[in-house]
């Protein structure tokens, strides 16, 4: 509130704005209850699907879609904003300019605007006094710019409650914390110059150059002088948070944007002392806190006691890291750790796809000669060793290449290390009966545990595929080296031969002689694959609800998503995309 507003004035502004930031409070609770809800739904179609498929070969029932419900992924929940390019970047020459929303991204963003926007300029005495306006327009803004602040920290935590309950990747949190800040700065911005204008008006007779009277205020108010410094700090975090800023300087990126933080919400406990607005900053803080200090107990939890990184060089710019764990996990495919290691990136910390997990290797049986954990379901039980394939590119990555590149190819190089996770892991294929998986690239790290996953349910009998395709573009076959040991251990699983087939295409071979399929389930092409065509095979012949799955560039995904959009009605085809922006 301003210092000079009459105590009417005063009282019936507040009694508005805790109103009207109550209103944004419930819809935005109402709308997570709406996608939770969405969510149970969906899960339950699937495990029921999963359930009925378990004895049932042809799954008539499950091919055939719903034709409402399709028409809505087709035209809302896969549509790009646009015709197709989601996934890919947008460029300015070779900025990177960030990606375009979905539609249904797309609609709830302007959903969530439009109500701020409402809230912020219903009720305003807009015909009245220019300095009432002002007064009214400033204090809502302000209140509405912190309230907002919730739902930000909310979206941004990895320990997130959200993201379990809505079963939304953090890739979307993402977006969403991106869109919530420039929400928050916004309004922020427009009560600062709400506030500023006031001071300019009310000191007008006294002071008639307004620089000198903004300028003589901010020494002599206290409160007013740090809710400018806050102001000043976010809309610097809006120019730092740029996508091409981001993507090239990340780490710089990290330790600035903490910095200025927590300068916002230092200089905002000051702002708000003995205004009721402060409830909700201290609700932010709160959040903020609790997220940090889980973050703080997990990352001592796993790895009291240490962790080793065993880092191997491989072919095509790429490493090998192996981890193995102070304290083992149950793992779940689609999970993600953060990495930190000390002497290569200090307590930076970069996220990761667990490729694969497993064991320790056990002792030999020395009557039988045989693993004496053969015969045991060791994708249930706690792994002690989880593996990366990391991809050099700059900062942390590419000094971890360069301190393992005076290895030989396949010599290790052993770190300690901190892992903090896992993360995610919320996504399931068990109730398809047709599952396609696309990787591009490092993408593969993504799609190889779900493949083993499958192939062990369906040895077991507990899950509904009995199709599965696996289709990775690699731009040469050295890049096989990735991931030989792992798909040697799937190509030897009981019963692969009845569902698993993989195509391998690879862009850029050096000569024909490198293309060559070592088997009928096992095929090796040149060049790109027709993604369209190669879905349109797949559905003819699917077996009961098919699932699509892709992770790899951007491009990739928007053809893969293209291609399922583009049979939503004819057969029973989801889409399921993983990235991971920042």
């Amino acid at each position: 509130m301003g210092a000079n507003d009459s105590p009417a004035v005063t009282k019936a502004i507040a009694v508005d704005n805790l109103l009207f930031s109550y209103y944004i409070l419930i819809i935005l609770a109402a709308t997570v209850v709406a996608v939770a809800i969405y969510r149970v739904a969906i899960l339950s179609t699937c495990y029921i699907r999963t359930l009925t498929c378990l004895n049932n070969d042809s799954q008539r029932y499950f091919k055939m879609p719903e034709t409402t419900f399709s028409w809505i992924k087709q035209h809302f929940l896969y549509a790009p904003f646009f015709r197709k390019r989601h996934s890919k970047q947008m460029r300015l020459g070779p900025v990177e300019m960030g990606i375009l929303p979905t539609r249904f991204q797309a609609l709830l963003l302007t959903a969530i605007i439009t109500l701020n926007v409402v809230l912020c300029a219903y009720g305003i005495e807009w015909h009245g006094p220019i300095i009432t306006k002002l007064k009214h327009l400033r204090n809502r803004s302000g209140t509405l710019s912190v309230v907002n602040m919730i739902p930000l920290v909310l979206m941004v935590g990895r320990n997130s409650p959200l993201i379990g309950l809505l079963n939304i990747t953090f890739d979307s949190f993402n977006l969403m914390h991106r869109w919530f800040g420039r929400i928050v700065v916004a309004l922020a911005v427009t009560h600062s110059v709400a506030e500023t204008m006031c001071i300019v008006i009310g000191q007008k007779k006294t002071t008639p150059d307004g620089f000198e009277a903004f300028s003589n205020t901010l020494k002599e108010t206290r409160f007013i002088l740090f809710g400018f410094i806050a102001t000043v700090a976010m809309v610097t975090i809006i120019l730092q948070s740029f996508t091409a800023v981001r993507h090239a300087f990340y780490e710089t990126f990290w330790h600035i944007h903490v910095a200025l933080v927590s300068l916002v919400l230092a200089s905002l406990w000051i702002h708000l002392q003995g205004l009721p607005q402060m409830n909700y900053l201290k609700a932010v803080i709160a959040i903020w806190v609790v997220e940090r200090t889980i973050r703080l107990f997990s990352l001592i939890y796993r790895n009291l006691g240490g962790t080793k990184a065993e880092i191997e060089a491989l072919p095509g710019d790429a490493m090998r890291v192996t981890l193995r764990l102070a304290r083992p996990w149950t793992f779940k495919p689609g999970q993600h750790i953060f990495l930190t290691i000390p002497s290569v990136g200090l307590w930076t910390n970069h996220p990761f796809s667990v490729a694969w997990s497993d064991l320790e290797p056990p002792c030999m049986d020395p009557e039988k000669g045989l693993d004496s954990h053969q015969n045991m379901d060791v994708l249930s039980m706690p792994q002690t060793t989880i593996s990366l394939i990391v991809r050099r590119r700059t900062g942390f990555t590419d000094r971890l290449w360069r301190k393992v590149g005076g290895l030989t190819l396949n010599g290790r190089l052993s770190l300690p290390a901190f892992v903090e996770g896992p993360y995610g892991g919320n996504q399931t294929l068990h109730s398809y009966g047709t599952v396609m998986m696309f990787a591009g690239g490092i993408g593969i790290t993504h799609q190889v545990p779900f493949v083993r996953d499958i192939i062990a349910g369906y040895a077991a009998g507990t899950v509904a595929a009995r199709r599965v395709i696996l289709i990775w573009v690699i731009q040469s076959p050295e890049h096989l080296e990735w991931i030989r040991p792992w798909m040697t251990t799937i190509l030897a699983m009981h019963k692969r031969r009845d569902i698993l087939r993989i195509q391998l295409f690879v862009t850029r071979p050096r000569s024909t002689k490198e293309i060559h399929s070592p088997s009928a389930t096992v095929q090796m092409f040149p060049g790109k694959p027709n993604v369209d065509a190669l879905v349109e095979m797949e559905s003819r012949d699917q077996v009961g609800a098919m699932g699509v799955s892709v992770c790899g560039p951007g491009g990739l995904g928007d053809d893969v998503r293209m291609a399922v959009r583009k049979r939503q009605g004819i057969r029973n085809i989801d889409f399921l995309e993983e990235s991971f922006g920042w």
